[in-house]
């Protein structure tokens, strides 16, 4: 990943300068057994990875997202740092970075620091006690790629539960299951600002 960010670092800089966050999110299941399948989960799946096959695919990824993005992260440097973060990040966990790019605006705005009024900390608003429960508690949910490898790897997990339903697996991960309003809210984000291939959101 770090190879093929700093061999596109010029031409991506030539090209590219050419609401509040959502209470609950990614919060505690009630049943207790599901708490404890996610704990397992995230305990086998917190790890790094790579993405980007080829150079070209990068770049043409990261130029068309980097201006997207430019209105919450102005700095062009730290743009394509984070959209290379949420591609590895999400495409690990089987996710579409669009969707991941869409949870984020609507949990945080991509304010790394965003810590809502229940305590969900980060970009993806990551609750704190995810970390005890997988014996990690040196973990910092303010760091982008700590808060992206748990923010995901919860989501890929409901995503599963879910058999693959869009919207029933995001108001798990926002703890309102029943209600769509946060799945509808993190859909128009999609649709309006992040979309680049069509996803099935179901009914």
């Amino acid at each position: 990943m770090i190879a093929v960010w700093r061999t596109g670092t010029r031409v991506l800089l030539a090209l590219c300068l050419a609401y509040l966050p959502a209470p609950g999110a990614s919060a505690q299941p009630d049943d207790p057994v599901l708490r404890a399948e996610l704990r397992d989960f995230l305990e086998r799946t917190i790890v790094g990875a790579d993405s980007f096959e080829d150079r070209y695919e990068a770049e043409v990824w990261l130029v068309d997202m980097s201006g997207r993005l430019a209105r919450y992260v102005g700095d062009t440097e730290q743009r394509l740092e984070l959209l290379h973060m949420i591609h590895a990040t999400a495409t690990a966990a089987d996710l579409p970075p669009e969707l991941v790019l869409s949870v984020i605006e609507v949990e945080s705005h991509f304010d790394r620091f965003a810590i809502s009024r229940v305590g969900a900390q980060g970009m993806m608003q990551v609750m704190p006690f995810w970390k005890d429960e997988i014996g990690r508690p040196e973990d910092n949910l303010t760091h982008n790629a700590t808060n992206l490898e748990y923010g995901c790897r919860i989501l890929q997990f409901y995503l599963q539960k879910e058999d693959g339903h869009l919207h029933r697996a995001l108001a798990r991960y926002n703890g309102s299951v029943g209600s769509r309003k946060y799945s509808n809210k993190v859909f128009r984000a999609w649709r309006d600002n992040w979309s680049t291939e069509p996803l099935d959101w179901g009914d």
